[in-house]
């Protein structure tokens, strides 16, 4: 059943998405779909990560998913869990689990994020624009 206003929108995240600071190293986070641009029940981040770089520690309050676009690197998980992905793979991770993406000796770029939308991972951003 459709939902109310519906549109379809082409987001260029080359020109339009503002970045997160998630990133320990060097690279950056774009955030291409989250609730500052009508986002309800998905987020996305388009993220890069130079070689060696990682992102600080996550934990969401719902389920998160990352297709990784490029490269290899490794999920860490808080516990000390680790697990080895490569371009192609598709990571889950559960609602408050905490873990890390960190890149290879190559670098990564990985696509996705918590669904539905964990706010505090746009709270910089809601705050410079006085939400």
């Amino acid at each position: 059943m459709p939902h109310g206003n519906q549109t379809v929108r082409v987001i260029d995240s080359n020109s339009t998405c503002p970045e997160i600071s998630i990133i320990e190293g060097g690279g950056n986070a774009k955030v291409v779909l989250w609730p500052g641009n009508g986002s309800e029940f998905r987020s996305m981040q388009l993220v890069r990560l130079e070689p060696a770089a990682r992102t600080m520690l996550l934990r969401h309050t719902s389920d998160c998913v990352y297709y990784v676009v490029e490269g290899a690197g490794a999920v860490a998980g808080e516990d000390g869990s680790r697990q080895e992905i490569a371009e192609g793979s598709m990571v889950h991770i559960d609602a408050g689990d905490g873990y890390r993406i960190e890149a290879g000796s190559g670098g990564m770029r990985f696509l996705g994020g918590p669904c539905p939308p964990d706010p505090a991972l746009y709270a910089e951003l809601t705050a410079e624009a006085g939400v």
